[in-house]
Formats: structure tokens, C-alpha cells, sequence
């Protein structure tokens, strides 16, 4: 083997003097003291910022040079920058005015345990590599484990987010179908291998969509089963759909069901769905990602009852348990078979720490985690989870999310009670899916629903453009439902009030002012 260097001398160079070293741990204090008052004066100010980015595209863009810069900058240059260009631009998700999609917290200890977890900097892909990160993650999930009621012996990982838990878990599902032996001989170019069906409702979140693309099933092995009028799966029409697939010679592998969908938070009849998993043989995956964290209130937990059937199920602590992104936790069953599907260790990855002995004699397994999924790199996440637990404590969490769930009730009861608002769906947990709705529209009216659907679609755009709150949409049996979420740690009543108050002041000025002619009839 020959160097292609060889008999080049480079010089010794001084890092003191040439600044190859790392800013100095004199200039990393005073710059993080810095940090953390810019952090510390945006958690305070936050309501004074417009939630929704108030910039068009290419401002940003804009105002940053199109070439790298050649020569150092200064901390205090690039925070000015960062307050000036960037922070004035983001859309504000810590801000209690958002409500839409599923509002997020970064709260204090979450962000503080984020900057510990970048300052160790480990990667957390074997036990040796960080036995304290390692150790951290199995007892932190076994806490969340508890505090959700979740079997004992379920094993739990760490990812980043539910759609690569819920990757990671129907791949497991695919493995362990019998006869099939993905891992060896894949998929591509064999005839012997039947199509495979995987079921969902059409309420599912598209990362299974995804996670049919990437693990090469296809979309056409999808089965969307119907839901029901509270928007749950139709555990009738699943049965008819695994039996008429396996009559055409199909295999049915895999039923995902969801606690918490994301357009209205519906709760799929977990334990139905579970008992015909069992029956069918099925792996049964529960996405839990939102409504997971509602288990931790004993009131709550039994909207999930059957959650204990399931083989795998995923829960995000970055939803509605307050810590920042990303923190996605995946329970499995059956742990050894997610290692089997995964497990891949080149020589250079190789130790010997297989077990180790404590203080009492007693051996201990290590985990490499690195064998449970497709990521090497590990980031130190579990950290911010075990900060924020400790922090708000079980009682905490519990009472914050009481009050969310209080907080959507009372607002459905009010869009129930109030002429111009209809609500569209159930609120099982403390998002509420409604429209605007003029009292005195003719009740038969040519065109009636598409009137709505506008009229909605602009009053919510409307209010967002105003800055003060943030709400997002979905389609509700093809019809545009508003959604108001309540989950981010610092929304109290007084911002669900102000949403109330901007839509119904907006929808009555659009109305007036736009309603076409025909629709003008007031009803007999």
C-alpha cells in the first residue's frame, strides 16, 4: 500500500498561538452567560412576538451573505445577527398562542439538559461509549413506562421522532412474519414471497405511509380501513378486510392502531383491535405519540384501555410532556426480536462488555442500543427526559395536562353552545376540531358547504395573519374543520378566549361582506 504523502513534512504548528483550539473555557462562560439571558429575555417576552413568522419567502434568505465567511466573527456579531435576522423570522411554537398542530414545549430543564447533552457530546451507540447515557435511557423508560402503566418487561428505546418508531416497529412486524426472511434475502426479485397488507384507518399518520415506502411494501399494501362517526377505526370492517386479503392469498402482518390521531385526536377501540390481533396473529402497533402522555393521569388512562395488548407502542415526551424536540420513546414487546431485525455488528463495534458484575455479584446485561434500530449516532437525549421528570415530577405533569384537557372542554362546550360554531368531532383529550357557522344560512342552501369551507378557510388564515394566535386545519368528511390544540405548558384560558373572540369577530365581517346572494335567504 503506498502513501500519497509520503515524504511530505508539514510544519509544527503552536495552537496558541494560531487559534487552532476551541474557544477557551474564560470565553465559553462569558459568551453562555450571554446565551442564557437571550434565552431567559425569550421565554419572558415571548407574547410580545407575532406567533405566526410575519416575513415573506426570501427575506431571511435575503439577509444572509450568499459566501461562507472567510475570517472568524465574534459571539457578540453573530447573537446580534441571530436577534436581527432569525429570531423575528421563526414562527414562535413556544409561544401559548399556538395552537395548532400539536403544540410543543421546550421547558427550562428540557432546554438546559439540551445544552448539558451538546456540551458532553457522546454518542450513546454502545454501552462503553457512555455507560451513564446508556443507563440513564433503560431507567428513564422504565419511569414513563410506569407512569403510563405500560407492561414491566417491555423493552424501550430512544428515538427521535414517532415516525421513526413506528418504522423501527413495523419493520420488526415484517421480520418476524414466518418463512419470510427479509433480513437475508429481501424483497426484491422474489416470486415466492405474497403481498403483504398492512391496516390503518384513514385517520392514520402518513409516516406509516412512508414507513410502507422505505421498508418496500408499497402503498399498495395499505389497507385504510373505514372509521366510525367518532372517527375511530371500524373494528368490523378490519375483520372483513384481513379475511378477504387472506382469501386472495395476501398476508396480513401488521395492524397500527392510534391513541391520539392528529386530526382529531380520536382513540382507536384499542382493546377490540387488540383481541383481533391476537386472534389473527397480527402484530399489533399502537402510535400513541399524542394521546400516549394523557396515560400518565390515572382519569385518563382508561381512554386507552387495550394499550396493554399491543406489541409495540410509541409515545413522543416532546408532544405534551415538555420536553424539547426530539424525544420519541418506543416500546416493544418482545425486545430480543426488535434487536434480531436490527442487530448488525462489524468487528471494529465488537467488545467485550457483555456483562458486567456489581458490587453484589449479581450479572447485569448491557444494552449496546445501537442494536434495537437503524441509527448509529446516538445523541444523549435521554438526559432532557430524566431532567424534566425529575423537575415537574409526576404531579406536576399531571395537573398541567388536567388543566389542557380542562381548558379544551370548556372551549368545546362553548363552540356547543354558541350559534355561529359547530363543532365537528369528539374531544377525547384537549383538541377540539370545529368551523364557523353563520346561524341564518339557508339550512338547504345551493353551495352551502362549499361557502363554509371558505369562509373558514379565510377567517382562519385571517387570524393567523393578525399575529396573535396560531391555528391550524384539517378536512372532517371532506369538509375544513379548524383545529385548537391545547397542550404547550405556558397556554393558559385566556388564550383560547382570544382565538374564540378573533374568529367569531373575523367570520362575521367576512360573512357580511362576502356571502354570494342565493345564500342570503334567511330560513322560514
Amino acid at each position: 500500500m503506498t502513501d500519497d504523502n509520503q515524504g511530505e513534512t508539514l510544519p509544527e504548528l503552536d495552537p496558541s498561538q494560531t487559534g487552532l483550539s476551541d474557544m477557551t473555557p474564560e470565553g465559553f462562560r462569558k459568551a453562555g452567560k450571554k446565551v442564557i439571558d437571550l434565552i431567559a429575555d425569550y421565554l419572558t417576552d415571548l407574547e410580545d412576538y407575532p406567533v405566526l413568522a410575519q416575513t415573506k419567502p426570501g427575506d431571511v434568505r435575503r439577509k444572509i451573505p450568499d459566501h461562507p465567511p472567510q475570517q472568524p466573527e465574534s459571539i457578540e456579531a453573530i447573537l446580534a445577527d441571530y436577534k436581527q435576522t432569525i429570531e423575528p423570522n421563526l414562527t414562535h411554537w413556544q409561544h401559548p398562542a399556538f395552537m395548532g398542530y400539536f403544540g410543543i414545549t421546550g421547558s427550562g430543564p428540557g432546554i438546559l439538559a439540551d445544552a448539558i447533552a451538546s456540551a458532553v457530546n457522546i454518542n450513546g451507540m454502545l454501552w462503553r461509549t457512555s455507560p451513564s447515557a446508556t443507563e440513564l435511557e433503560e431507567r428513564v423508560v422504565h419511569w414513563l413506562r410506569q407512569l403510563m402503566d405500560l407492561p414491566r418487561n417491555w423493552f424501550g428505546i430512544i428515538t427521535d421522532t414517532a415516525s421513526i418508531s413506528s418504522l423501527l416497529a413495523v419493520a420488526t412486524a415484517r421480520h418476524q412474519v414466518p418463512g419470510l426472511l427479509v433480513r437475508e434475502k429481501g424483497l426484491t426479485g422474489r416470486t415466492d414471497v405474497p403481498r403483504l397488507t398492512l391496516y390503518i384507518s384513514s385517520q392514520t399518520h402518513s409516516s406509516l405511509d412512508k414507513a410502507a415506502i422505505l421498508l418496500g411494501l408499497g402503498l399498495d399494501s395499505i389497507r385504510r380501513i373505514p372509521e366510525d362517526d367518532a372517527f375511530c377505526m371500524d373494528v368490523t370492517e378490519l375483520e372483513k378486510a384481513i379475511h378477504t386479503d387472506r382469501k386472495a392469498g395476501h398476508t396480513p402482518f401488521c395492524v397500527v392502531a392510534t391513541a391520539g390521531t392528529t386530526s382529531t385526536t380520536s382513540i382507536d377501540p384499542l382493546a377490540a383491535i387488540g383481541a383481533v390481533c391476537r386472534r389473527e396473529k397480527l402484530w399489533f402497533h399502537v402510535d400513541a405519540a399524542y394521546g400516549g402522555s394523557a396515560a400518565i393521569v390515572p382519569e385518563l388512562r382508561a381512554r386507552l384501555e387495550g394499550i396493554e395488548l399491543a406489541d409495540s407502542v410509541v409515545v413522543n415526551p416532546h408532544k405534551w410532556l415538555f420536553v424539547p424536540m426530539h424525544l420519541s420513546v418506543l416500546y416493544c414487546r418482545n425486545g430480543a426480536l426488535l434487536e434480531d431485525a436490527f442487530s448488525l455488528i462489524p468487528e471494529y463495534l465488537r467488545t467485550t462488555d457483555s456483562s458486567k458484575v456489581d458490587a453484589s455479584d449479581n450479572k447485569e446485561e448491557v444494552c449496546d442500543f445501537m442494536n434495537y434500530g437503524v441509527q448509529l449516532g446516538r445523541k444523549f437525549r435521554a438526559l432532557k427526559l430524566w431532567m424534566v421528570l425529575r423537575y415537574f415530577g409526576a404531579e406536576g405533569l399531571q395537573r398541567r395536562i388536567r388543566e389542557h384537557v380542562r381548558i379544551a372542554k370548556e372551549f368545546a362546550n362553548g363552540v356547543d353552545q354558541n350559534p355561529w360554531m359547530e363543532r365537528l368531532a369528539p374531544v377525547p383529550l384537549s383538541t377540539v376540531c370545529f368551523r364557523m357557522t353563520p346561524p341564518d344560512l339557508p339550512e338547504n342552501g345551493e353551495n352551502k358547504e362549499d361557502y363554509l369551507d371558505q369562509l373558514n378557510e379565510k377567517a382562519m388564515a385571517s387570524v393567523n395573519s393578525t399575529g396573535k394566535v396560531f391555528l391550524s386545519h384539517t378536512r372532517l368528511k371532506g369538509r375544513f374543520a379548524i383545529r385548537l390544540v391545547v397542550s404547550n405548558a405556558r397556554t393558559t384560558e385566556k388564550h383560547v378566549l382570544l382565538a374564540k373572540e378573533l374568529l367569531l369577530e373575523t367570520s362575521k365581517t367576512i360573512d357580511e361582506s362576502e356571502r354570494p346572494q342565493h345564500l342570503r335567504q334567511r330560513n322560514s
